[in-house]
């Protein structure tokens, strides 16, 4: 996965406003999960996105991250506290899936 893409997470996660178009922006051409995930988040209208993540998909940590954005994104606060916790068991430096946690704290 190009560093550039973990580069605009990055800054996403740390609040650069000018990070969230550059990522729907990209998220139109890119198919990577990561990408998707983070597009979705931030789309006024996430399921195109979340859709277009779940297809290409392929690894176990990929699909549990769009998993966890999926929750938050429905607002099932339950399963994104199981979903979040079991995957940073195994991939404790997805920092992603700690943010859409803490955001998801935050709004509630």
């Amino acid at each position: 996965m190009p560093d550039d893409i973990h580069d605009l997470v990055r800054r996403l996660i740390g609040n650069d406003d000018a990070a969230v178009p550059e990522i729907l922006e990209r998220a139109k051409t890119d198919s990577t999960p990561l990408l998707l995930v983070a597009a979705a988040l931030t789309a006024d209208q996430p399921d195109e996105f979340l859709a277009r993540a779940a297809g290409n998909a392929t690894t176990t940590r990929d699909r549990q991250l769009v998993a966890i954005a999926a929750a938050h994104v429905r607002s099932d606060g339950d399963l994104l506290d199981a979903l979040v916790r079991d995957h940073l068991t195994d991939h404790p430096d997805n920092i992603l899936a700690a943010w859409i946690a803490a955001q998801h704290t935050s709004a509630g």
